[in-house]
């Protein structure tokens, strides 16, 4: 448990950061929601439960929970086929299990998992080199869960597993070879996958993304009036709550996927730039986290927590702006989500861990 004198090394300037986009997010949501609603309150509970769980896991020592990341692993995969069965449908999805007070949705917990199971798997690993055997056993691991969520469906959640499993097989030194290999052969499935593994509504999103305007009241809806939010905003925004896009809910799902394009409308490119400027400075933080951990499986659990959370990142901004196909991704310690906001403080907590006992025996 945590013990007084290290409470004098956790990163304090990290955890400004990460409250103050929390502060922003929930500021967003009161602006995108019409004020103190349901779904206000709802975040800030999330926020609150988020540090308790930041509390817990920034108590107990990181190799204490790679030692039972197996149990951690499995426990989520336990609940990941509960909500196949049993779970909560919402949109055409099944994601959620009812608690009766709130939804729990596993899959925001399952990045986590991978990232302390992979790190405990390739920091026990005293080669140089990780060889095809060790890649393989690494994506099997990531492929249970990643096809679990997939089949909610919740292929946007899924897809950020992959960089937790990229970046802990790079760092614990996967050959340029093996990721030249692995790229040419995505480029070869990918007409495949097109045709054969992608639904219908997936496809459409993606051909909507590159020509929004044949289907302006369908599938290019969200994609135009996001870039319509974004743009509208200019230097310095429309101010507070006087954003017309998320105001007049031309813009759906605002308080979630959409909550940059809220920003972006109402405090300008220069809110925007002070945001991106908090989120570059939590994962500068995060790196650095990772080169003072005093041992490797430290600073692979690090790398394996920043790398969905910085893709998830960009991939909502670009999203937000346009720029990319969209998807149901919402945007770290922003948007509105209860397991989201928990699950996102509580991987923080585990960096914090690492940083924090980098001093320790």
């Amino acid at each position: 448990m945590l013990e007084r004198r290290l409470y004098y090394h956790v990163d304090w300037a990290m955890l400004a950061g990460i409250f103050a986009l929390c502060a922003i997010g929930l500021a967003q949501i009161y602006s995108a929601t019409g004020g103190f609603t349901r779904i206000y309150y709802t975040q800030i509970y999330g926020i609150l439960f988020g540090v308790f769980a930041m509390a817990i896991c920034l108590s107990v020592d990181y190799r204490s929970l790679a030692d039972k990341s197996h149990w951690i692993y499995l426990g989520i995969l336990l609940l990941l086929m509960y909500v196949l069965f049993f779970g909560v449908v919402r949109g055409g999805s099944r994601r959620w299990i009812d608690l009766g007070v709130v939804n729990l949705q596993p899959s925001e917990f399952a990045k986590a998992a991978l990232a302390l199971v992979l790190a405990k798997f390739f920091g026990e690993s005293r080669r140089g080199a990780i060889t095809r055997e060790d890649l393989a056993i690494a994506a099997a691991i990531a492929a249970v869960p990643l096809i679990l969520i997939a089949r909610q469906p919740d292929l946007g959640t899924a897809v950020t597993l992959i960089p937790v499993v990229f970046a802990i097989a790079y760092v614990a030194g996967m050959s340029m070879r093996i990721v030249g290999i692995l790229a040419l052969v995505g480029v070869l499935v990918a007409p495949v996958a097109w045709k054969f593994a992608l639904k219908d509504y997936q496809r459409e999103r993606i051909s909507t993304f590159l020509d929004p305007a044949q289907d302006a009241k369908g599938a290019g809806y969200q994609q135009i009036q996001a870039r319509i939010t974004v743009g509208s905003g200019g230097l310095w925004g429309k101010g507070f709550t006087k954003g017309t896009q998320g105001q007049l809910r031309f813009l759906p799902v605002a308080h979630n996927d959409f909550i940059f394009s809220v920003l972006a409308e109402e405090q300008g490119f220069a809110g925007v730039l002070v945001t991106l400027g908090l989120y570059l400075f939590v994962i500068l933080r995060a790196l650095e986290a990772a080169r003072l951990a005093k041992d490797r499986l430290g600073a692979y659990l690090v790398l394996g927590v920043l790398a969905s959370f910085t893709f998830q990142v960009i991939y909502n901004v670009t999203m937000s702006a346009g720029l990319a196909p969209v998807k149901g991704l919402t945007l770290p310690l922003m948007s509105y989500g209860g397991s989201s906001m928990i699950a996102t403080l509580a991987a923080f907590g585990l960096i914090l861990n690492v940083r924090m006992r980098r001093f320790t025996n």
